[in-house]
């Protein structure tokens, strides 16, 4: 948590120093900084939040290993022992039934359960304020691309150094 405020603090005096090159320079800066800084950091909280609330509910689903899931993202490779019937003895109509069972299809309750992150007012605000920020200095004509977007990456290293002490 002190690891992450005083890189905050640092971050924002030398931002703040950029004001001696010139007032456009240093709000282009700022509101580029702010607004990727935000933004990473209110997703970090969504996030952590939604899991939380998902490990609290019990709804932690055990899923297998992500190296697993992609080099065998169909479970071709499983130590699961095959059935060892003749193929003429198969029932292939229950088996296909068994595998649409297994088949998720997507429904309203999955797709609550995914937008709640996305949604969440700790990822509106920051977006709300990156959008506002751009509009404030292109209609007072301060805006400086060759500034903004490097600035927009500053706030996300600095955004996600901070959420990963905070969060």
């Amino acid at each position: 948590m002190k690891k992450g405020i005083k890189l905050i603090l640092i971050s924002e005096l030398m931002i703040l120093s950029t004001s001696i090159i010139s007032f456009t320079f240093y709000i282009n800066l700022q509101i580029a900084f702010l607004s990727s800084f935000f933004v990473i950091l209110g997703s970090a909280f969504a996030y952590n939040k939604m899991v939380k609330t998902q490990v609290e509910a019990d709804n932690a689903q055990s899923s297998r290993d992500l190296l697993d899931e992609i080099e065998d993202p169909y479970e071709l490779y499983d130590d699961i022992s095959i059935n060892e019937t003749p193929a003429d003895e198969l029932d292939l109509k229950a088996i296909v039934k068994e595998e649409k069972k297994k088949i998720k299809i997507l429904n309203i309750k999955d797709i609550k359960e995914g937008s709640k992150a996305s949604v969440s007012l700790y990822r509106l605000l920051p977006y709300l304020f990156l959008i506002l920020g751009f509009i404030a200095l292109k209609n007072n004509e301060l805006l400086d691309i060759a500034i903004y977007l490097p600035s927009l990456l500053m706030g996300i290293v600095v955004g996600y150094i901070s959420s990963k002490d905070m969060v």
